[in-house]
């Protein structure tokens, strides 16, 4: 994790001393729980609680593991300084990863519950930008090249849309990784009781692995980070298009440039798209540590290490990327500066070349082979790109066309308020769909 890219409440979650709490919480909780089975003396917990409040020192528990070579059985030696004698009933027949792993799913938890925040911030900007732009003409492309008409509003809406699919698969992801074991060295409650791990980990919010091993499975691990992928590529695809609308060729809206901001360090004039080149950067990332994740899914037997250094780094980075990210995404939107009357002027930049499907079908219509009316069609379109005349002109002067369509049908193939007449209500449809909770 790096500043630039973490919010201080991500710093935080991740922090050494967020992380201690963490694992004396779910100690607790399984103390907690063997107290009222009677396995553990009555108000153990609460001594350890009182004693250890407040005062975990994340450079104590480093000495310790300088010397053990071992984070858990560090942590454990730091709470018997602090606890004294009750500490002992810490920990009773659990394993390191019993503490490892509740606590790594409370903070993905905690960490989903922030970037569902910044989402939902995201989206309201998408859906305020599809409402204002629902009529702003503008023209479509399919491999990068003039296609047929749109509006900004419906590009803004597809945003919304494909986020709340984004929203979904992480709410997902957030049940699923919600999960804990206090199962013992293989997860088979050797020196333990389910009933314990029950009763711990509701405490926890947590449920426990259907199938323990020494660990929780890691398919659940890799759900969750392919769900932030996931995230990062919709917000990966807004960012490409405003940083193909930035273009100098397109200027159909640009990123805000504030007040004293700089383009270049060489080229005073410029203004350039860079909080979407970010975002682009740090979607690549989070694909990164989808792939890592996935690697860390087929273990040795009940476990192996190899996983454990690989979400060290993962969790952190993975999590404040993507809060960071769509926090920022939702600003550019917020901030994004929409150029409808270049829109416009794109729009009409090839004579309405974008109406040569009409054409065809009016053909077809009227009785024509739909290949040779292609070919009709085609042949005056391209004429026009060449310099010949304008297409609709040339249209009209082709007797295979006009001996069929007059001049009142082509017109009305060139009717934009006909091609765009559905987009309000895709919009629509988009901002209806409901979101998971």
């Amino acid at each position: 994790m790096i500043p630039r890219y973490t919010r201080p409440e991500l710093i935080r979650l991740w922090s050494d001393h967020h992380r201690y709490e963490t694992w004396l919480r779910v100690e607790l909780a399984a103390c907690t729980a063997m107290e009222a089975a009677g396995t553990v003396p009555a108000g153990t917990a609460a001594k350890i609680a009182a004693k250890a409040a407040g005062k975990l020192d994340p450079a104590r528990i480093l000495e310790h593991e300088e010397r053990t070579r071992h984070d858990v059985i560090a942590f454990l030696s730091h709470v018997e300084e602090l606890v004294g004698e009750p500490a002992r009933w810490l920990h009773l027949g659990m394993t390191s990863s019993d503490v490892l792993d509740a606590a790594l799913a409370i903070n993905l938890v905690e960490a989903a519950d922030q970037i569902l925040v910044g989402v939902d911030l995201l989206r309201v900007a998408c859906r305020r930008r599809a409402e204002e732009h629902r009529a702003t003409a503008a023209i479509g492309r399919s491999h990068g090249i003039h296609a047929e008409p749109i509006t900004a509003g419906l590009v803004f809406a597809g945003f919304y849309a494909e986020l709340g699919r984004a929203r979904a698969a992480l709410v997902g992801a957030r049940v699923e990784i919600a999960v804990g074991k206090i199962a013992g060295a293989v997860g088979t409650y050797a020196n333990l009781d389910p009933a314990f791990e029950d009763a711990a980990l509701a405490s926890l919010g947590l449920r426990p692995e259907t199938v323990p091993t020494q660990i929780v499975a890691r398919d659940r691990h890799a759900g969750y980070f392919m769900a932030l992928a996931r995230l990062g590529t919709a917000v990966e695809r807004l960012a490409i298009t405003v940083r193909h609308w930035q273009r100098t060729e397109v200027g159909e809206a640009m990123e805000a440039f504030g007040k004293g901001q700089k383009g270049s360090s060489a080229m005073p004039h410029k203004k350039n798209p860079i909080l979407s080149e970010n975002l682009c950067g740090i979607a690549r990332l989070l694909r990164s540590y989808a792939s890592a994740a996935l690697e860390d899914v087929a273990l040795w037997h009940e476990r192996d290490i190899s996983h454990s250094s690989v979400e060290r780094v993962i969790g952190p980075d993975a999590t404040g990327l993507a809060d960071f990210m769509v926090r920022r995404a939702a600003g550019l939107v917020d901030g994004l500066v929409v150029n409808a009357a270049r829109m416009r002027e794109n729009l009409d930049r090839t004579g309405g070349l974008y109406f040569s499907e009409a054409v065809l079908l009016s053909l077809v219509r009227k009785g024509m082979a739909r290949q040779a009316g292609y070919e009709l069609v085609q042949r005056n379109a391209l004429a026009a790109v060449e310099g010949k005349g304008s297409f609709r002109a040339l249209l009209a002067a082709d007797p295979d066309i006009a001996s069929r369509l007059d001049a009142t049908e082509i017109d009305r193939a060139f009717d934009l308020a006909h091609h765009l007449r559905h987009a309000g209500a895709i919009i629509d449809r988009a901002l209806a769909e409901k979101d998971a909770p």
